[in-house]
């Protein structure tokens, strides 16, 4: 388990490599607010509530990645009784890309890849499909990502999916740090529901 010290150097070893507070929220798989508290330590801040998950160990192996992309869709195609079929899967950038690429491949599905507006580093941010990844209008689409930390991001590519023409399916996440059971109608299906007991 990382200590806050270890995760206070983690988060300031990859903002002096570059990376926005929303891609150090997502590599630490931590909130925003959480990452500012790390990066910044203000004097009297309180600590945010928050829990750390630290899935290294197999998002850094490829055979175990794809396995728990393989229990995503098992997970999916469990869920949804009507057993309608994606034509795009949409991986969130970055750790649901790599889970989103295994599972189009099994479903013979295209890849969509999507940038969160929190990754962006200009001043009024908004998120992006991939130029080279991108929906079709009428595109069927399953959402993947890592982990729901606050629900934001989900939220955003259900949006973006719809005022683009696209039936989000529903969203498919390893890990769901806030128990959310739907995001504008769309069903959310974690396989692990993670809880923060006081």
């Amino acid at each position: 388990m990382s200590t806050i010290e270890d995760l206070i150097q983690r988060a300031r070893h990859l903002r002096s490599e570059g990376h926005s507070p929303g891609q150090i929220a997502d590599e630490l798989s931590l909130s925003m607010e959480t990452v500012t508290w790390l990066l910044t330590q203000e004097k009297g801040a309180s600590t945010p509530k928050d829990v750390h998950i630290d899935w290294t160990a197999v998002s850094g192996d490829a055979v175990l990645l794809e396995q728990s992309a393989m229990m995503l869709l098992s997970r999916y195609h469990k869920m949804q009784q009507d057993a309608t079929s994606p034509t795009a899967i949409v991986g969130i950038s970055i750790s649901g890309i790599p889970l989103a690429t295994f599972m189009s491949a099994a479903e013979t599905s295209r890849l969509a890849i999507y940038h969160p507006s929190k990754h962006s580093t200009v001043e009024n941010p908004v998120g992006s499909m991939s130029g080279n990844f991108e929906i079709n209008p009428g595109d069927r689409c399953v959402v993947v990502d890592d982990v729901i930390t606050s629900g934001d991001t989900l939220h955003e590519v259900v949006a973006y999916l719809k005022n683009h023409g696209c039936t989000p399916l529903a969203c498919c996440v390893i890990f769901d740090k806030r128990g959310i059971r739907e995001i504008e109608g769309v069903p959310v299906y974690s396989l692990f529901r993670i809880s923060r007991i006081d």
